[in-house]
């Protein structure tokens, strides 16, 4: 998928990998529809770098979740 476009197709796709990524329990917490367009870039980065990562330690998960709460509207 070409994540270079600013869409909410593309910010749907990015949570959906994230929550499985991470296997995030409580799923409804992370709607895609939380999320602005404006966050796109910030959105795409966290993406980015859980795909680089096999595991997450207990630290890492929290610190993502917190960002990706700050970037919710």
């Amino acid at each position: 998928m070409n994540l270079d476009a600013n869409t909410r197709d593309n910010i749907e796709f990015m949570i959906e990998e994230i929550k499985n990524k991470l296997q995030i329990v409580n799923a409804a917490a992370l709607n895609s529809k939380s999320f602005d367009t404006e966050q796109y870039e910030e959105l795409r980065d966290i993406y980015e770098m859980i795909q680089k990562k096999s595991s997450f330690s207990v630290s890492e998960l929290d610190a993502i979740v917190t960002e990706l709460g700050k970037l919710r509207k």
